[in-house]
């Protein structure tokens, strides 16, 4: 076997390249920080950019699909990107409006009835005789709301230095808001410009690769726009679905905190699977101290809509959308879980059902296609023949 120069020298050179990075371990790791921090504005930008393009996308097919004015055509763009971040400051403000309210007066109301449940506790316990006696002395004797006012004393004012507290909070505002605000500027110059942008990053991507690998960067950057945008639109319609229904159930039901839970359990189901039952223990929570037994109901209500979510709605609205089979959107977020948490779960599912497309692509078009079958009318029973070639 004969071997090239080239491919020693590129052998050569991965070789020193990897060497050199395990042995400055610490600096390419600190240089690589460094870097994504930099590109932190620019990422958080590209996500905004992204999820407000799919709303600018249904202003533009709504309001100038029948146009063909050079007006209308200049002024489509900004217009429907004021109108696509008027609406998504519309739904942060309502949800914040509906849930923020409603948790705090809940909190305080926790925090008030929280005596009254460990007297109680304690006097059941005590009915039981199942905890020694001066431990029951013990607990009686203890000033539980004085404790609960110094829990939340030290929430609220945190531990340590108190000039420490007040120069890290200011550095975090500072750099939250200056990142917020990059980001914002380069979202909005994407959203301006994004015809162009895709026609000079395609025409940069046919022009330096061959034309084999450029249309296989294309394709795989389609599949991965388009199972993003729908996974993102089915999501969130099946969560404004269950959170109309839920709301209307509880007030039905009599239920309390039927806006803000339903605003909640709305919110929680854009994580797949498990977000509306993250929802519905902070709502029972929530309901248990007006009444328990409305609390019981709450659940059970919510479990019946989950079944008809899960089997009736869920299926039609995201699960055709992105062609993804149970058993995968389970791993995906179970593994996305595990690794980056709620953005894991999030971003879990139209990323596996990306790649799920994309090799499911490649098969097709690299396994051998079956044979079909004659059927059985068309084949003629064959009779043998002798040695001098007659038939029997």
């Amino acid at each position: 076997m004969k071997v090239e120069w080239k491919t020693l020298w590129k052998t050569g050179f991965v070789i020193f390249v990897f060497c050199l990075l395990w042995k400055y371990m610490d600096y390419a790791h600190n240089l690589i920080s460094l870097i994504i921090g930099a590109l932190t504005p620019l990422f958080i930008g590209a996500v905004i950019a992204f999820l407000l393009n799919i709303i600018m996308n249904g202003f533009e097919k709504i309001i100038f699909t029948k146009t063909s004015k050079p007006l209308c055509l200049k002024i489509r763009r900004p217009l429907c990107l004021i109108l696509a971040i008027a609406t998504l400051i519309a739904i942060i403000s309502a949800v914040i409006g509906i849930v923020v309210p409603q948790l705090a007066d809940c909190i305080e109301l926790i925090i008030n009835l929280f005596p009254k449940a460990v007297k109680w506790i304690i006097s059941k316990l005590d009915n039981l005789e199942i905890v020694p006696e001066n431990i029951i002395n013990l607990l009686n004797s203890t000033d539980w709301q004085s404790k609960i006012d110094q829990i939340v004393e030290v929430v609220t004012s945190g531990i340590g230095s108190t000039v420490q507290i007040v120069v890290t909070t200011l550095s975090s505002i500072v750099s939250g808001i200056v990142t917020a605000f990059l980001s914002i500027i380069f979202a909005f110059y994407l959203l301006i410009s994004k015809s162009k942008l895709q026609k000079q990053s395609k025409r940069v991507i046919t022009a330096y690769l061959p034309e084999k690998l450029s249309h296989k960067i294309l394709y795989v950057c389609h599949v991965f726009n388009e199972t993003f945008r729908k996974y993102i639109i089915g999501q969130c319609t099946e969560a404004l679905i269950l959170g109309v229904l839920c709301i209307i159930g509880m007030l039905i039901l009599r239920i309390p905190y039927a806006a803000m839970i339903g605003t909640l359990i709305a919110f929680t189901a854009l994580i797949p699977i498990a977000g509306a039952y993250i929802g519905a223990a902070v709502g029972a929570l929530m309901i248990v101290t007006v009444s328990p037994i409305k609390a019981l109901i709450f659940l059970v209500f919510l479990v019946i809509l989950q079944q008809i979510e899960g089997n009736l709605i869920y299926p039609k609205v995201v699960g055709s959308s992105i062609g993804l089979p149970g058993i995968w959107v389970l791993a995906a977020v179970t593994v996305g879980g595990a690794v980056m948490g709620i953005p894991g779960m999030l971003l879990g599912v139209p990323l596996t059902a990306s790649l799920y497309r994309i090799l499911r692509h490649d098969l097709n078009k690299r396994a051998p296609k079956p044979v079909a079958e004659k059927p059985k009318e068309a084949v003629k029973e064959e009779k043998p023949a002798d040695t001098n070639g007659e038939v029997v």
